[in-house]
């Protein structure tokens, strides 16, 4: 089954849209659009009668609806709804979850294991259909430079019964990670500075499952959040 992901034209692009319960990675430059991106999703998501979860390491809740305020996309009435849930790495129920480094024994409350399982539960026992992980600098925060750790808790949370974007700030979309590999899908999320002012655009560098070309479409922002042009290529 495929979910519509809130972004105007995106959808077009991926065969009208995500994959549910799989996990994909949205990556690019600061201010390329990824934190609109994933909240259109998350909102979207609401509106369709389903339960949403925001996993942020940056930024609080207030800070993430003052940014939101800026569009008329219904972030601020989805996230103060029942509905969505927003968890911030330093709030207590967070901590609970992240509780310690996972630099210990296999069977220990902060190992990898351990934590992957707690996060996994936490989103079925809230009935989660939506993630956002926000960003992978809470991975590395968590796992530093252990490999094995990133891919355990990247194949855990694909086996959960949510759909979930995980937010890269990889800049270099030829660049593959551990996590670009695991993933189902790849959305790289282009900005580029020229005479005329910023141009944005969206590529799809990897989608399972689904026809894609790579071509960079134009997208922008506009008073509703971000859109995508699914007929206007840019030349890279």
């Amino acid at each position: 089954m495929r979910i519509p992901t809130g972004v105007p034209g995106f959808d077009e692009l991926v065969d009208g849209g995500l994959l549910e319960d799989r996990l994909y990675i949205v990556s690019g430059p600061p201010g390329s659009g990824k934190t609109t991106f994933c909240s259109q999703f998350l909102t979207k998501g609401v509106f369709e009668g389903e339960t949403a979860l925001y996993l942020s390491m940056h930024e609080s809740k207030e800070e993430l609806v003052t940014d939101m305020s800026n569009f008329e996309f219904g972030f601020e009435q989805a996230i103060s709804s029942s509905q969505m849930k927003f968890l911030d790495v330093f709030d207590a129920e967070a901590k609970r979850l992240f509780s310690s480094s996972s630099r210990t024994g296999a069977d220990s409350p902060g190992s990898v294991e351990n934590l992957s399982n707690k996060l996994v539960s936490f989103v079925e026992s809230k009935g989660v259909d939506r993630l956002v992980i926000d960003s992978t600098m809470l991975l590395e925060y968590y796992f530093s430079d252990d490999v094995d750790e990133l891919v355990t808790f990247l194949t855990k949370l694909k086996r959960s019964d949510a759909t979930v974007l995980l937010i890269s700030e990889m800049t270099d979309p030829t660049s593959y990670s551990d996590g670009h590999y695991l993933a189902h899908g790849v959305v790289f999320m282009h900005n580029y500075l020229e005479s005329g002012g910023m141009t944005r655009g969206v590529q799809i560098i990897k989608m399972r499952g689904t026809q894609i070309d790579c071509d960079i479409r134009e997208a922008e922002f506009t008073d509703r959040g971000l859109r995508v042009k699914p007929n206007e290529k840019i030349q890279s």
